[in-house]
């Protein structure tokens, strides 16, 4: 783009002066969650993201304008935010917090985080630029671009994917959306279920989504800053394990009734250890249902309410029997990969949205339709029943998998130089 076009009104309230030089801009990346903790999987996946784009990108051109969120917040992890904070200075990138945790919520309240992120990184874009905004509350930030930057946008999920009703929130997503194409930018799909979605229900051009397939880097996923914490004592003699962010769309439900079908079948299950988290300091409804549910089907299981990402290392417990994933709807699902990626098994998943990619009949695992227990447990049995050999064959399918196709590292450096490829340029105009 030229670089004297006329800036938006939007741009020129931002202070907005494009930069001269278009080739080895900075990339800036907008992050609500993953830089200082995590208490869902785009939590995770941000922190994946943020993590390759330090690898990829040349030294000191990395930026992020991460929401601060204070020390005393439920999605606050120290060891979290130390390690984030070494790995980002290694780069030599530039870390311009804001605060903006109040700014969550609604569109309205959105649009003015998405004004503060693009205000704070203003002296990093223009033309050569790159603008990142990961996940929905980023979603209107192309309105507020200086003129040359490229857009790319990252939604993990959509209001529509949730199941809200507030027709005002889908619509600001959907001029958000519409808006970063019509400047030119491009919408990242983090599954085929992702790209079917934002072409088809938001009538996105083919041609403006990019594959972003999630992924995981090699050694990073459990090389935390600290080991699992101890397990229930109910599980340490065998257990299966479920965890994500609490609410209904995450199926632990029909969870709970496929392992109460299992016992009234004389079938033995181990000990389930339910991961149902939330960023609030009070149980939400979600974790309000699941503990009565718990009692009254008499299931044996411990219900953990308060996130700590640290029980991912309960992946590799020798004592893990199956993980199950029995979501309802699920724009990715980045469990699964998370357990080939441990070698833990057998995967039990749904096949809703992005599962079906990953979690494949008797190849990676074993999966049942969405909103059905009774199916949910016959997977879950059959995971259970597996022989060794069959046991080992699925997680040798499922290691291949996250090898061949989910490899961040490669899959950001591959979209980046679609979108903006001068900005992995070095000074000697050479890739780095």
């Amino acid at each position: 783009m030229n670089a004297s076009a006329p800036l938006t009104r939007a741009q020129r309230d931002l202070g907005c002066t494009p930069a001269a030089d278009p080739v080895g801009g900075h990339v800036v990346v907008l992050v609500h969650e993953g830089m200082y903790g995590a208490v869902s999987g785009s939590g995770f996946s941000n922190r994946t993201f943020l993590i390759a784009l330090a690898g990829i990108v040349p030294h000191g051109r990395l930026v992020v304008v991460p929401v601060l969120l204070p020390t005393d917040h439920p999605g606050y992890d120290p060891g979290w935010a130390a390690d984030m904070e070494g790995i980002l200075q290694q780069a030599g990138a530039r870390v311009l917090p804001i605060h903006g945790a109040s700014l969550l919520t609604g569109p309205v309240d959105r649009e003015a985080l998405c004004y503060m992120a693009v205000r704070r990184a203003v002296p990093y874009l223009g033309t050569g630029s790159l603008l990142v905004g990961c996940d929905v509350p980023f979603l209107a930030v192309g309105s507020y671009a200086p003129e040359g930057t490229a857009v790319l946008l990252v939604p993990r999920s959509t209001a529509l994917l949730s199941g809200s009703t507030s027709r005002e929130t889908v619509e600001w997503e959907r001029r958000g959306l519409a808006g970063a194409v019509h400047r030119g930018g491009r919408i990242a799909a983090i599954s085929d279920h992702m790209r079917e979605h934002l072409c088809e229900e938001f009538g996105l051009p083919d041609v403006a989504v990019v594959d972003m397939p999630n992924g995981l880097l090699t050694g990073e996923e459990f090389s935390g800053h600290r080991k699992a914490p101890p397990l229930p004592p109910a599980a340490r003699a065998g257990f299966i394990l479920a965890m994500g962010r609490a609410e209904a769309s995450k199926g632990f439900e029909d969870l709970l009734h496929a392992v109460r079908l299992l016992a009234d079948a004389a079938v033995a299950v181990p000990h389930l250890v339910l991961v149902a988290g939330s960023s609030a300091g009070v149980l939400n409804a979600c974790q309000r249902r699941l503990k009565i549910l718990v009692g009254s089907l008499g299931v044996d299981a411990t219900l953990l309410t308060r996130f700590d990402p640290a029980v991912r290392g309960w992946l590799r417990d020798p004592s893990l029997h199956a993980v199950v994933v029995p979501s309802r709807e699920e724009p990715f699902g980045r469990i699964p990969l998370e357990a080939f990626a441990a070698g833990a098994g057998p995967v039990v998943a749904t096949t809703a949205g992005g599962l079906a990619q990953t979690v494949r009949d008797g190849e990676t695992g074993y999966s049942a339709s969405p909103h059905a227990p009774q199916e949910l447990a016959v997977a879950l049995r059959r995971a259970l029943e597996a022989a060794p050999g069959e046991r080992r064959r699925l997680a040798r399918a499922g290691a291949r998998l996250v090898a061949r196709h989910h490899d961040y590292a490669v899959t950001i450096r591959t979209v980046v130089s679609q979108c903006a490829p001068w900005t992995l340029t070095t000074g000697d105009g050479g890739p780095r």
